[in-house]
């Protein structure tokens, strides 16, 4: 029997410096730990739609994406993901806690000192890794 990949979106929001995460609240899957905001692509929907989409209804914010970094396959128990990540910023307001247990904002040193959900790893190492090379051009 072939395992089913969900597709999952992710945005990594930068204001003034600092990168938006979220902390997964108790009762969710990988209680605690941290993860980009995203959420799962619907049947017909666009990464780029999914994302607007999930960002409004769990931070309340329109955003704006910019740059799309490599997609990542993690197997948890129990289900395989193929995470989109995106880079991009908010268009207006402040994002609102409703789904998780906290957001908040991290300079881009703190990234790696956060306890980031498995799939989430490699995507940080990416955005570390784009961040350089910008600023090596």
């Amino acid at each position: 029997m072939e395992k089913t990949i969900l597709r999952v979106t992710c945005v990594i929001i930068e204001q003034d410096g600092l990168i938006l995460a979220a902390q997964r609240r108790p009762g969710m899957d990988l209680a605690g730990q941290w993860e980009f905001p995203g959420g799962k692509v619907q049947p017909g929907e666009t990464d780029e739609a999914c994302l607007i989409r999930e960002i409004g209804e769990e931070l309340r914010v329109p955003i704006a994406l910019r740059y799309r970094l490599p997609e990542r396959i993690h197997c948890y128990p129990g289900k395989t993901i193929c995470l989109v990540p995106f880079v991009g910023h908010l268009i207006r307001g402040q994002p609102m806690l409703t789904v998780h247990q906290r957001i908040d904002w991290f300079t881009v040193a703190e990234l790696p000192t956060l306890n980031w959900c498995a799939a989430d790893v490699p995507v940080v190492a990416d955005y570390l890794q784009w961040r350089a090379q910008l600023g090596s051009k």
